[in-house]
């Protein structure tokens, strides 16, 4: 036991200090956003400003930026809606049926994992900008809306773990492929579905790069590229970008505290440590 107690604890004093690296940026956020410009510049960036001010939040409430959250929630609502349909749809059939050439089309579809998405944003533009559909909804969410190739296999994986004998238990009855997807597979895909749905909704609310390429106008800006916006020619409003980020940042920690035990879940099955 006596060997046991100072490694245990360094082992504290080390998850302790890589909490706090990770909890600072947070921190940092929060402090700076109820500053006033010249606190920024009196008090330093680690302590809070006094007195405190709230204007900051009602001057971003006060202007465009909750229509620009509300664009972010429809924008993420509608990419998780087509995400768990359409995934489940190609997992299902990638998993169970049977058609030729179904590994070798799921394989190629799977490597496009390994191509950085900045590479296939210049081709996806030019392909909506031949399409016109630059700076619209449908250009906005047609790339990812109808699946990826991570959600596909995550599903695909979860479908392959699942016993057999439950469809042939049903083809038996009489059941065709969708009847046995909608009525045996899916109650057993709660797990993956969460899953897949809380990586979704964290990918699409902090969306940056195609929201700022494909998008220019005001109906269809969301909240990253709108915080970004906050840095002009002259300088930075940080206290106006941490506010914006604050504001942003509270949506993803109510869903943490209210799903926190479906995060755990997504994190074991996903396998990530």
């Amino acid at each position: 036991m006596t060997h046991r107690s100072p490694l245990r604890v360094l082992l504290y004093a080390a998850l302790v200090a890589g909490a706090f690296v990770s909890f600072f940026p947070y921190l940092l956020v929060a402090l700076t956003a109820f500053k006033t410009q010249a606190q920024l510049s009196s008090t330093a960036p680690w302590l809070p400003g006094w007195p405190p001010t709230t204007d900051n939040l009602a001057d971003m409430l006060a202007g465009d930026f909750p229509r620009f959250l509300l664009n972010t929630a429809v924008m993420t609502a509608l990419l998780t809606a087509g995400q768990l349909v359409f995934t489940t749809f190609a997992a299902y059939a990638f998993a169970r049926l049977r058609f030729r050439g179904r590994d070798v089309l799921f394989w190629l579809f799977v490597a496009t994992m390994m191509v950085p998405s900045a590479v296939t944003m210049i081709p996806l533009f030019l392909i909506m900008r031949e399409l016109d559909l630059v700076n619209t909804w449908y250009g906005l969410l047609a790339p990812y809306v109808l699946g990826t190739p991570y959600g596909i296999f995550l599903m695909r994986q979860f479908f392959k773990s699942l016993p057999a004998g439950l469809e042939e238990a049903a083809r038996i009855d009489g059941a065709g492929p969708l009847t046995i997807l909608l009525r045996v597979m899916l109650p057993l895909c709660r797990p993956a579905l969460g899953t897949l749905a809380i990586i979704t909704v964290i990918s699409s609310w902090n969306s940056f790069l195609w929201p700022l390429i494909i998008t220019s106008g005001d109906d269809t800006k969301v909240i990253t590229v709108a915080i970004a916006t906050l840095k002009d020619g002259i300088g930075v409003d940080y206290h106006l970008m941490m506010a914006g980020s604050l504001i942003a940042l509270a949506p993803m920690v109510a869903i943490f505290i209210f799903f926190q035990k479906y995060i755990v879940r997504s994190v074991v099955l996903t396998g990530l440590k």
